[in-house]
């Protein structure tokens, strides 16, 4: 979703960092790309420099005696990165892994200096809430879940697409209305991935009565996320689905911590087995104890991040698993 910011409006990614730092009284902004992110690199290198010639950054920023300036630093494609700590270290030119907390970057951060860490969604979104009054932003959603939101609508829709919408928009809204619906229709669906890969899938049932925001998805035992949504058909393997998600963790864990560099290993392994069928009914709760000592058990919430996909497949898609795993029997 903040590709679209980065390829689209990167001006607002600009100002709301020099409205941000100037509010806490900062010197500068890094913003860390991910270096897959070519064009949208050179869309937001461009913003910047047309605001440094414009004199909107720089020594004495827009006028007002305040010295600010903005770094777009290119990082490496490393997933760990956008846990802050790891971005952090990268950015120093370390390898990418987590620190150990406490110190947080808030008083031990980049160079050793205080330190904010925070999303290109939500610094984008202040010159709008500045211009429009915080009681306009705040006008959306719910208690405790206000404001707006970007949402990706992915995988088997007929428009896959990245839309801003209220938080606390149901579900099948946003999947009917903006992904153009199910491809086969709603009856087609198999499960939906709520806010990116990390988070538990739930089922169509749960799908249909989903509220997008934190609290509604808290229900069902999954989260919001990034708001990036996949939906999955009936057309697709859902515990291949998973074990592809597992093998990404596998390759993208910094391999500090033993949980999360053997746990996500063995996941992986085990998934593989139960995709053809090969194991036994009593590996699906030993693959559930797995994945919860694994979670919580880690420096940063990657460990937790493999856990979750794994832990919503079994909950909410066991009768899959133990039908192929009699069916690679023969058993009835």
């Amino acid at each position: 979703k903040d590709r679209e910011i980065l390829r689209k409006e990167p001006h607002k990614l600009v100002d709301g960092c020099l409205i941000v730092g100037s509010a806490m009284l900062a010197k500068a902004a890094y913003i860390y790309i991910r270096g897959e992110y070519y064009d949208e690199y050179v869309a937001l290198q461009t913003a910047v420099d047309e605001a440094y010639r414009e004199g909107k950054l720089g020594k004495n920023a827009c006028g007002s005696g305040y010295d600010f300036d903005v770094f777009v630093h290119r990082g490496a494609g490393a997933y760990i990165c956008g846990e802050e700590t790891a971005m952090i270290e990268s950015l120093e030119g370390k390898q990418g892994k987590p620190r150990l907390k406490p110190p947080f970057p808030a008083n031990v951060g980049l160079w050793g200096c205080p330190t904010t860490v925070t999303n290109v969604e939500t610094v984008a979104v202040v010159p709008t809430i500045c211009r429009r009054g915080a009681d306009w932003f705040s006008s959306f959603g719910r208690d405790g879940n206000k404001g707006t939101k970007l949402f990706n609508i992915g995988g088997n829709v007929n428009n896959p697409c990245t839309v801003e919408e209220e938080l606390g928009v149901p579900m099948r809204y946003l999947i009917e209305k903006h992904g153009g619906g199910v491809k086969g229709g709603w009856d087609n669906l198999q499960a939906v991935i709520p806010g990116g890969v990390s988070v538990p899938m739930i089922t169509p049932a749960m799908a249909d009565k989903a509220l997008m925001d934190f609290d509604g998805l808290r229900e069902f035992k999954t989260a919001l996320g990034t708001g990036s949504m996949t939906v999955i058909d009936k057309d697709q393997d859902i515990i291949n689905v998973v074990t592809r998600i597992s093998s990404f963790f596998k390759h993208e864990s910094c391999g500090q911590c033993t949980p999360c560099r053997e746990g996500c290993v063995w996941m992986w392994s085990i998934l593989q087995r139960m995709t053809a069928g090969n194991a036994s009914i009593g590996e699906i709760d030993m693959l559930d104890e797995l994945s919860r000592q694994i979670e919580g058990y880690t420096i940063c919430a990657l460990g937790d991040a493999a856990a979750w996909p794994v832990q919503g497949l079994i909950r909410n898609f066991r009768p899959q698993l133990e039908e192929r795993i009699n069916n690679f029997k023969g058993l009835p």
